[in-house]
């Protein structure tokens, strides 16, 4: 669907976002132990996936508007399926579906602030295998 190499294929992967290869999260978004826990480094380029502490502060941004762009959405559909809004049942709605899209959210909203920060480089993992060989 998205060629790799962009960031988008990152994102929807949830790879690293310089590789494309590594995994980002150790599980997956409803997985509610392990929700947004990611490794501390890629497995396959090394690339430190932190860049300081409180990197992912960031990613609260990305995540609003998520939630913006949900209610927007709900708000249009409930209006062109019904032609009336009952603030009741759209609160309802919007609490339900936030509830169960929180996880999700949470995991990509950190890809993509990782992907903000980050280049894709297709000879990163070369470059870490030589590296490697090199310190032996």
């Amino acid at each position: 669907m998205f060629k790799k190499g962009t960031k988008m294929y990152s994102a929807v992967h949830m790879k690293c976002p310089q590789c494309h290869e590594g995994d980002f999260f150790v599980s997956h978004s409803y997985d509610l132990k392990k929700v947004g826990e990611t490794y501390k480094n890629c497995p396959k380029c090394n690339l430190r996936y932190a860049k300081e502490p409180g990197f992912y502060y960031g990613a609260m941004y990305v995540s609003y508007a998520y939630g913006v762009a949900l209610f927007t959405a709900i708000v249009i559909l409930y209006w062109l399926a019904f032609r009336s809004f009952d603030v009741w049942n759209l609160l309802i709605i919007m609490i339900v579906l936030s509830i169960i899209l929180a996880p999700p959210f949470y995991h990509s909203s950190k890809i993509v602030w990782a992907n903000i920060f980050t280049k894709y480089d297709k000879d990163a993992i070369a470059k870490y295998e030589k590296e490697l060989k090199s310190q032996l």
